[in-house]
């Protein structure tokens, strides 16, 4: 009976709400198969470390020299064109209800791109950008990939301790890594020996990833992977 009411309530939302396509404006669906079909999908080889696409699978000129404490970063598109765009309404626009799609993105990725952890967790917001935004859209993709996975997902145990500009308007690599070092820290010891997944929306130099993998290691993570929306190249 249950399954029964939520696809009705389904239909009545939809017919309400409709949903229409970030990247084309088509009427049905927030990515529809056409606009799918033009994703940026990263395929091999890429770097063993920051996910990037390139000719050949071994560290990249920017990974070479990055003492990091992230084991890897991995991601199914580029962040341009129409993942670009849903990322946008989701992170700036408020349309929430793209959630459950990114998440069965990253689902598609996960289940062929197999990545080791025991724990979900989500890279977290400051409370003062939390309030401004109503909402962390990393928590909201990594809930939903829970369900998909039945990986538990930790919201409490890592936190963003500095309010830090947006990475987005730093200038340099070594600008973004000095912007988030000592940004995030670890509560309690539930981490001890476990694999860590860190969900996020997108990366471009690794610089917040690794600065929360650095406090879940110290912590007693026993290994943490980026899996991310996009990465930008």
């Amino acid at each position: 009976m249950l399954p029964q009411v939520t696809k009705l309530k389904r239909i009545a939302l939809d017919l309400l709400f409709p949903q229409w396509c970030v990247g084309c404006g088509r009427e049905g669906e927030y990515i529809c198969q056409q606009c799918r079909e033009s994703l940026s999908f990263i395929s091999p080889p890429v770097c063993p470390k920051c996910g990037k696409p390139q000719s050949e699978a071994r560290l990249c000129s920017a990974c070479v020299n990055w003492d990091s404490a992230i084991n890897s970063i991995r991601s199914p598109f580029i962040f341009d064109g129409v993942i670009r765009q849903a990322i946008h309404e989701l992170k700036y626009r408020n349309l929430r209800a793209l959630a459950p799609l990114m998440a069965q993105l990253l689902y598609e990725y996960f289940r062929t791109n197999s990545l080791p952890g025991d724990v979900i967790l989500p890279v977290p917001l400051h409370k003062k950008r939390l309030r401004e935004r109503g909402y962390n859209q990393s928590l909201l993709i990594a809930r939903e990939l829970g369900k998909l996975t039945g990986i538990p997902v930790d919201v409490h145990s890592l936190v963003k301790n500095s309010h830090t500009t947006p990475q987005a308007r730093t200038a340099s690599v070594e600008e973004r890594r000095e912007n988030v070092a000592g940004a995030f820290s670890c509560t309690g010891d539930n981490l001890k020996g476990k694999s860590i997944i860190l969900i996020d929306d997108v990366t471009t130099s690794g610089a917040t990833l690794d600065a929360c993998a650095a406090s879940l290691k110290a912590a007693g993570a026993a290994s943490v992977r980026g899996l991310v929306m996009a990465i930008e190249p």
